[in-house]
């Protein structure tokens, strides 16, 4: 299956549609079923005790599946979280960046399911795991 967007073509679609939190996420790598995206983190993404918060890794895990999807599938904004489940399973670094490596396990007509790793850049061990599952639009 070809992608149905690029890096650029992704990029360019974050910045138009959700220009509030774009310049937070940079698009590493995009593959079929595969995606690779960076959090900047900066002080806002910190809670109490110096470590990145729970809302954002969530942002970080649905950014990336959502744009995993659009991949695949070409730009539909209104695709949307339905299910999320994450496991936080180590404390994040608090100054270093986030690198989400996500997966689609399922793309079908109406309902795709992604999975997450989510790791503070330069460690080895994921900080968390995020399954999701989003609801995609029909055709009209």
């Amino acid at each position: 299956m070809a992608l149905a967007m690029d890096v650029a073509a992704l990029t360019r679609f974050l910045d138009e549609v959700f220009p509030q939190v774009a310049a937070d996420f940079g698009i590493e790598h995009v593959a079929e079923n595969r995606l690779t995206v960076r959090l900047k983190v900066a002080e806002r993404h910190l809670r109490p005790g110096g470590t990145v918060s729970g809302p954002t890794m969530f942002a970080l895990a649905d950014v990336s599946v959502y744009l995993a999807i659009l991949a695949q599938i070409g730009p539909k904004a209104l695709a949307v979280t339905t299910n999320c489940s994450i496991d936080f399973m180590r404390k994040p670094a608090a100054h270093a960046d986030m690198i989400c490596e996500c997966r689609i396990l399922k793309l079908g007509r109406v309902l795709a399911v992604g999975d997450c790793l989510l790791y503070s850049e330069g460690e080895a061990a994921p900080v968390a795991r995020a399954s999701l599952t989003y609801s995609i639009p029909p055709e009209r």
